[in-house]
């Protein structure tokens, strides 16, 4: 059977005049059918008629069940070898449910941080290292490659899959993928606690650290703190990363308990503020953006909705977001009406919950 190249797209003739857009993106197959865009099934493991006329059912059912199964058998195996896995990541890791992870809050500029450990804030993807494999935040699954996770302990680490600062579209474009490709390489997991180890930060950090030291896991690191001296540093340091390329800063409480859930004990502190919306519509391109992408019609979790027309690259106006995507953006503040004021697009988020239209529509 025909295959979609990487970074490609092809057209299948449906029921309706316009044809729907079958694409590849990094290993991750979607199409513009309702059948496709309605499942309730992480993107990558959505699949339709369409997409198994192209690829072929056996490619298609090993695309989206070969890598559950391969995970599933590779559990087992590693897991003897790690039988010290705590309980928490065991239970975590089965079922697809959540991993136990500890969450922020904003900073709202009513907390004295003097005394707080900092640390940047990366733009990359959580991961929950179970004691055998990674899990995102919604508890599925990272296919990572296994000369990525050699020597990692068998005990639960939580850190970020980071590519480099401005690289959070590529990060996620690796990641996502199921083939555990060489492109793993690019990437690094970035270690800034040790969930099961039940101390205070300071002891979870310097765990973390001592095991990075002594082991050596090849593509693994530990995450720098420093001691903020007071709300003057902390700007600073916020312009500081800010003016590299960075998202924001971490702030961690002194002597705080690794805990499940939001947590007042850990900030972010950011200047613009960021959320999730679903992509319901394409708007075409003007100008120098014809026959591409113009924004990206989206949607808030409360069903307003509103368009984002900056921040896309002109190779993701040429292949944007699929309809139903969750995406990332930032903005400066709310309208008076709850519209966000001057988005702009970050990327694809692959570990978000989808949702069901509010039909309700605001605009700018």
């Amino acid at each position: 059977m025909a295959d979609i190249p990487n970074g490609g797209q092809v057209e299948v003739k449906g029921s309706g005049a316009k044809p729907y857009i079958l694409k590849n993106t990094g290993g991750v197959y979607s199409c513009s059918c309702p059948a496709w865009r309605n499942q309730s099934e992480p993107i990558e493991r959505r699949t339709c008629k369409h997409l198994r006329k192209i690829r072929g059912d056996e490619a298609e059912d090993a695309r989206i069940g070969a890598a559950a199964s391969r995970a599933a058998a590779n559990a087992p195996n590693r897991a003897t070898n790690r039988a010290a896995t705590s309980k928490r990541a065991s239970t975590a890791a089965s079922d697809g449910k959540a991993p136990p992870v500890l969450l922020a809050h904003s900073w709202e500029n009513d907390t004295d941080l003097t005394g707080w450990w900092m640390s940047e804030k990366l733009d990359g993807v959580r991961a929950y290292w179970d004691g055998t494999r990674f899990l995102s935040r919604q508890g599925n699954p990272f296919y990572a490659p296994d000369w990525f996770t050699e020597k990692l302990p068998d005990h639960p680490l939580d850190g970020e899959l980071f590519g480099g600062r401005k690289k959070f579209q590529r990060t996620v474009s690796i990641v996502r993928r199921q083939d555990m490709s060489d492109d793993w390489k690019e990437l690094a997991f970035v270690i800034f606690d040790a969930p099961a180890l039940d101390a205070p930060f300071e002891e979870r950090i310097a765990h973390v650290q001592q095991y990075v030291d002594d082991v050596a896991p090849p593509y693994a690191e530990w995450l720098p703190h420093e001691t903020c001296q007071g709300v003057d540093h902390l700007r600073s340091e916020l312009a500081r990363v800010e003016g590299l390329g960075g998202e924001g800063l971490m702030l961690r409480q002194p002597g705080s308990r690794y805990e499940v859930g939001r947590s007042h004990t850990l900030l972010k502190v950011k200047s613009f503020k960021d959320d999730e919306a679903r992509v319901i519509g394409h708007q075409p391109g003007a100008g120098r953006h014809k026959g591409r992408l113009g924004a990206l019609e989206v949607e808030l979790r409360n069903g307003t909705r509103f368009s984002v027309g900056t921040g896309l690259s002109d190779a993701e106006r040429g292949n944007p977001p699929a309809l139903g995507s969750i995406i990332t953006f930032r903005y400066q503040e709310l309208s008076n009406d709850g519209v966000p004021r001057f988005p702009s697009y970050v990327g694809v988020r692959i570990d978000a919950e989808p949702w069901e239209s509010q039909g309700k529509r605001k605009r700018t």
